[in-house]
């Protein structure tokens, strides 16, 4: 889910999306496909140059997964 395409002229092109795009899809995903009631926003996990090198998420049926 990192790109998408887009119609061009001579056929599609892949479009990068940027990481609040893919974040969000996630979360919708974790709802809808999964079945899972609470999915807060996730935790972005850096490494020593402070760049984002994943997300951690916590979901579940349960109100647990807010804290």
């Amino acid at each position: 889910m990192p790109t998408v395409t887009k119609a061009i002229f001579f056929g599609r092109e892949l479009v990068k999306q940027d990481n609040d795009a893919i974040v969000k899809a996630f979360q919708k995903r974790l709802k809808d496909v999964a079945g899972l009631e609470f999915v807060p926003k996730p935790l972005p996990m850096r490494n020593s140059n402070k760049a984002v090198v994943y997300y951690l998420f916590s979901a579940s049926q349960k109100p647990i997964a807010k804290k």
